[in-house]
């Protein structure tokens, strides 16, 4: 099935083309409470391996916003696409991103 226009009651895609304030403050508390869990773990003593890979990430207030709202993509032009184009983004890390991009 293709999809047709909306004027004949065709398929409409929901996404915006950016995020809005509010979307972007969620992401940033999203951001922050992963941060705060992060700490709390490694305030109990607890050691692991996850944990050490979890330390190595930077923390909201250390990524820039480019980071924050956007993540790396091969197939879009200039590489880089709005975070809420992903599937499940609140359930992700998207913190790492290849070097240079």
């Amino acid at each position: 099935m293709f999809p047709t226009s909306v004027n004949l009651g065709g398929l409409l895609w929901k996404i915006p083309w950016k995020l809005s304030r509010t979307r972007k403050t969620n992401q940033r508390k999203r951001l922050k409470l992963v941060d705060n869990v992060i700490e709390t773990v490694r305030a109990s003593g607890v050691e692991c391996a996850s944990l050490a890979k979890a330390l190595e990430l930077p923390k909201e207030s250390e990524m820039p916003a480019r980071d924050k709202y956007t993540v790396f993509s091969p197939h879009d032009e200039g590489y880089r696409k709005g975070i809420h184009k992903v599937p499940k983004f609140t359930r992700i890390t998207h913190r790492v991103n290849p070097r240079g991009f």
